[in-house]
């Protein structure tokens, strides 16, 4: 292995990118994590696979709490809600038997830093079938200062961070004429979540109009296409309603006429209104420009001139720029990730074909700088609060927690969570949830209620609440609204006698069902309360 590394710098200059990569985005997201910045979607994972050890596959009290039933019926949140309603994420369970060996919330970050590493080396192997070592390395380190890539990685845990890894494999398999691989890791792809067929469809797209493989295209469009189609209308709606009344609503109700619509109604909205359509693909005008430069620049904008990546990403691109809502174009948020394969893959194509242009030096330099910028960008944006001990979350108002403050906010707040049995049911702030969900019964404030296994509405054990945390961004309108709300509950249900004040630390308060109030605890709680409403 030495011998072969050393026959081949460009292996070593990948392998040694992937390493940087890794330790890099590990580093950072642990800290992150440690330092109560993941958020709820770290807990929702967390739980889903905590539930899944247990014999509980996919249930979630967390992704109860933001199911139609709650948000739009004001139904009570259940601990045995299957979270397959939402999200289909079925690959979730090839990763089960590592959270077994070690169940944390940790462990989430490790693999996902892991993932998308690998994928990272899998490119390079899939450059090396077009392209000689040095331009096959360029590509690999490109990917690995990539925005869409780095942003991603660093925020909490999500199924997509599976997708580059998969899809490149997908593309090497066809590269290498390994059938069997090919199709072992489409259906890998189409059970990551019930819109990544979209991914696969673009594959099967490209295979057709490259004439490569048109016979194997059309069947991969074919099965992804009646996949997406048979999942989301036919087998998600067993598990619940949310598919048609919240999440296609959400990203796609400007193409529907009611208050809930399936697929096929999305789609058949689209089709018959096309001006609408071309209105949604440009607007807005300046994020989807900032959008795509942000996509091309790590690889020197080569893709705005391949024609394989507009095939290849085509319709992953299409699928984000069609939706609405602020994240579908936020180059930080996982959904990024999702057109990255067929960017990359797409360049790769061309650069087989002009690779007289890379012995150029100024091209080289271009190249570079390019990817100088694109880390430059990265860091900068702060993604998902990862640099906040380096960047303000914002200047106007200022909002910047160094790093001397977070960490030592640490030791008082896990003395306090580690007050809460570990089978106790809790409801508690953002920030606190991804901490405290290896459990069964978890629900984020305001929420105090949930139903249990034995089907009846019980209130919380204990509410854990960080003040301290929402009080960093209080200059916020919206945020400040939100302290003073939790604030006013903290008092009316110490008021009723419902929880009684058993610790304060540090701006962390813990509440626990019935029990009398420490007057130690009260008395800080009374200052802190006051602090909070006269700044």
């Amino acid at each position: 292995m030495l011998l072969k590394l050393q026959k081949h710098p460009s292996l070593r200059l990948a392998i040694g990118a992937a390493i940087a990569f890794f330790f890099f985005t590990l580093i950072f997201t642990l800290h992150r994590h440690y330092t109560f910045n993941s958020s709820y979607d770290q807990g929702i994972f967390n739980q889903v696979f905590w539930n899944g050890i247990h014999g509980r596959f996919f249930q979630s009290s967390l992704s109860s709490q933001l199911s139609t039933n709650v948000v739009h019926s004001g139904e009570v949140p259940t601990v045995y809600y299957h979270r397959l309603g939402q999200h289909f994420t079925p690959a979730l369970l090839l990763w089960l038997p590592l959270y077994a060996l070690f169940p944390s919330p940790a462990t989430l970050t490790v693999l996902q830093v892991t993932l998308v590493t690998a994928a990272g080396l899998v490119l390079y192997a899939l450059a090396r079938q077009h392209l000689e070592p040095p331009l096959a390395v360029a590509i690999a380190i490109s990917y690995y200062c990539a925005n869409a890539v780095l942003g991603p990685t660093m925020c909490n845990f999500h199924d997509i961070c599976q997708i580059p890894l998969f899809t490149f494999g997908l593309l090497l398999a066809m590269e290498k004429r390994w059938w069997w691989l090919f199709w072992v890791l489409a259906v890998l792809i189409l059970c990551v979540r019930e819109d990544s067929g979209v991914g696969l469809f673009s594959v099967g797209f490209y295979m057709i109009l490259s004439k490569r493989y048109p016979r194997i295209g059309l069947a991969v469009c074919t099965i992804s296409f009646a996949y997406m189609i048979g999942l989301t209308n036919l087998i998600m709606p067993l598990f619940s309603k949310d598919i048609s009344q919240r999440f296609m609503m959400e990203r796609f109700g400007q193409y529907a006429d009611g208050d809930e619509a399936s697929t096929i109604e999305i789609i058949w909205g689209m089709v018959s209104n096309p001006w609408r359509l071309i209105v949604e693909f440009f607007t807005p005008l300046d994020r989807t420009i900032k959008y795509f430069l942000g996509q091309w620049l790590p690889l020197a904008f080569v893709p705005a001139v391949s024609p394989a990546s507009w095939m290849v990403a085509g319709f992953p691109l299409l699928k984000l720029l069609l939706g609405k809502g602020t994240s579908v174009l936020a180059i930080n948020i996982r959904y990024a990730m999702t057109v990255v394969p067929g960017l990359f893959y797409g360049a790769i194509i061309w650069w087989s074909t002009h690779p007289e242009v890379f012995k150029k030096a100024w091209v080289r330099r271009l190249w570079a700088t390019c990817l100088v910028l694109s880390l430059i960008f990265t860091i900068t944006s702060n993604p998902n609060k990862t640099f906040s001990f380096l960047i303000p979350d914002a200047v106007e108002p200022w909002v910047f927690t160094p790093l001397n403050q977070q960490w030592s906010h640490v030791p008082p707040t896990r003395s306090l969570l580690a007050e809460i049995p570990p089978d106790a049911s809790v409801s508690t702030t953002t920030f606190l949830v991804p901490h405290l969900s290896s459990r069964r019964e978890i629900i984020r404030l305001p929420g105090l209620q949930l139903r249990n296994d034995a089907k009846e509405v019980v209130n919380v054990d204990y509410v854990v609440a960080d003040l301290w945390q929402q009080k960093q961004v209080s200059g916020f309108k919206h945020e400040r609204e939100a302290l003073e709300a939790q604030v006013t509950a903290i008092d009316q249900i110490t008021a009723n006698g419902e929880y009684g004040i058993v610790g304060l630390k540090d701006g962390v308060i813990l509440l626990q069902k019935g029990a009398a109030s420490n007057p130690e605890a009260n008395t800080a709680w009374v200052t802190f309360r006051q602090e909070i409403l006269s700044s």
